[in-house]
């Protein structure tokens, strides 16, 4: 396994981060716990989750393998998020103060640990100003309940300002940003990442698959197998994008490699990104994304996949304001 630090921190995590949003309901709970001890024995030691996963069940799965002891937690950068509603009344979502104290005792208590080792906003909330969010996260700081902060689906400008806003309070601040990127959706490169390089966030990309339409879904059809981009937004980007997706999957092939593996280690190849979430539904699928770590893609493969799946931009691989501007 590859390690690296998250962001500008001095916290050292594995380079595939492993994502939880199946426990519950598409993986049984002996096959999560399975899994996450397959996932130590690679070396894999950055596992996210959320409290709103299985309204909670995702963490309770989590907080039962803990309680087996034998170094489970020691050996776990325990990642879980705070944002989405936990119930119907008022303040049972969003970042105001009162929630965010009784989302972390809610998530410490169904992860059955004392601390949570990075504690995502699940979403900007526009209407908790920055002094708010700011103290309630220095209170959890200086408790020992949470060790790290992060961000999930910020724009640019948010990062910007949850950090000055830190800054002016001698925070830390943000240490990474989780947001939707793969060779499909790039539109963080416009301003996501220039602001998390700027600003010392580690980038820690979710669907890098793009729901699975990136995992051979045109030769899974071929052989009658099952593909996960069946419906919803994932169906609408395969039909737009049928011919590039089809292109894709020949560049793998003349590579040898499987396309999700090249999806990967795409990602793994980009600068800032400190590793991608993966979701493996068997320890089957999870053995199989360590491939990745071991494709190295040249120059001419990356143009290639350039060509295919173009930066968000016009003038092509751009900052901005170049890349739409001048």
């Amino acid at each position: 396994m590859e390690y690296t630090r998250l962001g500008r921190s001095g916290l050292s995590v594995s380079r595939l981060v492993l994502g939880t949003m199946n426990f519950g309901s598409r993986t049984s709970e002996e096959d999560s716990h399975a899994i996450m001890d397959r996932a130590h024995e690679h070396g894999i030691n950055f596992f996210d989750t959320a409290d709103s996963y299985g309204e909670g069940a995702t963490e309770e799965i989590l907080g039962r393998w803990f309680a087996q002891g034998g170094g489970r937690r020691d050996r776990t950068v325990l990642a879980t998020k705070v944002y989405l509603p936990t119930g119907d009344r008022p303040n049972e979502g969003g970042l105001s103060a009162l929630h965010i104290r009784r989302a972390v005792e809610a998530s410490l208590k169904r992860l059955r640990t004392d601390h949570i080792d990075l504690y995502q906003m699940h979403h900007i909330d526009r209407s908790a100003p920055w002094e708010e969010i700011w103290e309630a996260f220095g209170v959890l700081r200086q408790q020992g309940k949470v060790l790290y902060f992060g961000s999930s689906n910020f724009a640019g400008w948010h990062i910007a300002q949850a950090q000055e806003a830190a800054r002016s309070r001698h925070f830390l601040g943000l240490v990474s940003e989780q947001s939707i990127y793969n060779l499909m959706s790039r539109w963080v490169e416009l301003e996501v990442l220039p602001a998390a390089r700027a600003y010392g966030l580690g980038v820690i990309p979710y669907s890098p698959l793009h729901g699975g339409v990136l995992s051979g879904v045109l030769r899974k059809q071929r052989e009658g197998g099952a593909v996960r981009s069946g419906s919803g937004i994932w169906a609408a980007a395969f039909a737009e994008q049928r011919d590039s997706v089809e292109a894709y999957e020949k560049l793998c092939a003349e590579l040898g490699e499987d396309p999700a593996h090249v999806g990967l280690a795409w990602l793994l190849a980009q600068d800032g990104v400190t590793g991608p979430i993966i979701g493996p539904r068997t320890t089957e699928q999870l053995d199989g994304s360590l491939r990745a770590l071991r494709i190295t893609l040249d120059d001419d493969t990356l143009a290639r996949l350039d060509e295919l799946f173009p930066p968000p931009a016009p003038n092509g691989a751009k900052p901005a304001p170049e890349a739409y501007a001048w």
